[in-house]
C-alpha cells in the first residue's frame, strides 16, 4: 500500500540534521503527532506559503498539520485582540505577528531549520530592529511570548525542546476547551507557561513573566470565551496598568484613549462656558452623553432607548468616572451598575 505522505519512507523515520554547531539529532514522525511529512527542498522552502510545524534542510522534510480547524485558529486570533486591550491600558503598543517563520541558519548562512508558531508577541516593538521575512535565531531579538495551540498536536514531544535549545524566553502551550476529533482523551484543556531559566532549561509556571500577574488560568479562560467576561476585562486592565507602572505610562499615552478623553473634556468645557454655569452644565452632560453612547457603540455594546434618561440621572458624577465605567463595562446595565456603585461610594466618603 502506498503511503499517503509525499515524503520518502526512509526520510519520515530519520530527520537527521541537528541545530547549527551541535551534534545530529534524530527526529521521527512520532515527535510531531498530528502532522504528516511533506518533502520540500531547500530551494523551494522560501517560496512555500503553506503552514507547517517544523522544517529540516538535510531531510528536506516539513511536518505539516493541514487542514487547520476553527478551534485551532481562534485562540491565536483572540490573543492578538486581548493584547491590544492590554496595550491600551499600558499606553504603548504590543505587536502580534501571527504565524511567522522562526529560522535557524547553518554556519554557511543557509536555512537549516524552521519552526512556525501560532502567535508571536513583542511587548516593546519600538526596541526591535525590523527583520526580513523571518525571525532569525542568533541574529534577531526573539519574541517575548510564543503561543502554541495543541489540539491534535503535542509540542511537548519535540518542538518545545527546540524552542528551549534556541533560547526563546517564554512559551505558552494552550489546549483549547473544545477538543478536536484527533485529540487524545487523556490531554485535558488548559494553558501552561514555560519560562526559560538561567540554566537554559524550561520550567513550568502558573503566571507569565512577560505579562506580570497574568495567570495561566486567566489566559486560558480569555482564549476560550465567546465574549469577554468581567473577570477577563479586569485582568486585562490589571496587567496593562502594571506594565504601564513599570514603564511610566498610562492609558492617556494611548493615542485613541488619550484623544477621546481630551476631546470629551474639551467639549464639555467649551459647551459649559458657552451656556453659562447652569445651562453649560447640562450641555456638558449632553456632550458626555453623546460621547459615551458613541464610545459604547464602537465597543460593540448596544444602547437602549432608555439610555438618555438613565444617563441624566447620574449627572453628579465626574466625567472621569463616566469614562472609566464606559471603558470597563461589558453591557449597558453593567455601565449603570458601575455608576451606581460609584455614587454610593461618593455618598459614604466624608
Amino acid at each position: 500500500m502506498k503511503s499517503k505522505s509525499s515524503a520518502p519512507a526512509d526520510a519520515t523515520h530519520a530527520l537527521l540534521s541537528g541545530p547549527a554547531q551541535s551534534s545530529p539529532v534524530r527526529f521521527t514522525e512520532e515527535d510531531f503527532p498530528g502532522c504528516v511529512p511533506k518533502r520540500i527542498p531547500r530551494r523551494r522552502i522560501a517560496d512555500y506559503d503553506g503552514r507547517f510545524e517544523f522544517w529540516d534542510a538535510k531531510a528536506q522534510i516539513a511536518m505539516v498539520c493541514e487542514p487547520t480547524s476553527y478551534y485551532h485558529e481562534i485562540p491565536s486570533q483572540r490573543l492578538a485582540r486581548l493584547t491590544e486591550r492590554i496595550a491600551q491600558y499600558r499606553g504603548s503598543a504590543i505587536d502580534s505577528c501571527g504565524t511567522v517563520d522562526l529560522l535557524l541558519r547553518n554556519e554557511a548562512g543557509e536555512r537549516q531549520r524552521i519552526l512556525q508558531a501560532d502567535q508571536v508577541l513583542y511587548l516593546r516593538p519600538g526596541q526591535v530592529e525590523r527583520w526580513g521575512h523571518s525571525i532569525e535565531v542568533h541574529k534577531d531579538r526573539l519574541p517575548d511570548v510564543v503561543l502554541e495551540v495543541d489540539n491534535t498536536t503535542d509540542v511537548r514531544r519535540r518542538k518545545l525542546g527546540l524552542y528551549e535549545e534556541w533560547g526563546f524566553p517564554e512559551i505558552w502551550v494552550e489546549v483549547p476547551d473544545e477538543p478536536a476529533r484527533g485529540r487524545a482523551k487523556s490531554r485535558p484543556s488548559g494553558l501552561m507557561v514555560h519560562l526559560l531559566g538561567p540554566d537554559g532549561r524550561y520550567r513550568e509556571a502558573l503566571v507569565s513573566e512577560a505579562f506580570p500577574g497574568w495567570t495561566a488560568r486567566e489566559i486560558h479562560a480569555a482564549l476560550n470565551e465567546q465574549s469577554l467576561s468581567l473577570d477577563t476585562l479586569q485582568a486585562l486592565e490589571r496587567v496593562g496598568r502594571r506594565l504601564g507602572k513599570q514603564e511610566g505610562t498610562t492609558p492617556n499615552d494611548d493615542l485613541q484613549i488619550g484623544a477621546e478623553r481630551r476631546d470629551a473634556h474639551a467639549q464639555g468645557h467649551a459647551e459649559g462656558h458657552a451656556q453659562g454655569h447652569a445651562e453649560g452644565y447640562m450641555e456638558s452632560l449632553n456632550g458626555l452623553h453623546r460621547f459615551v453612547a458613541g464610545y459604547l457603540a464602537r465597543r460593540g455594546i448596544k444602547v437602549s432607548p432608555e439610555f438618555d434618561a438613565r444617563f441624566k440621572a447620574v449627572g453628579s458624577l465626574t466625567g472621569e468616572a463616566l469614562l472609566l465605567a464606559a471603558q470597563k463595562c461589558v453591557s449597558e446595565q453593567d455601565f449603570f451598575t458601575r455608576l451606581l456603585e460609584e455614587m454610593q461610594q461618593d455618598s459614604k466618603d466624608p
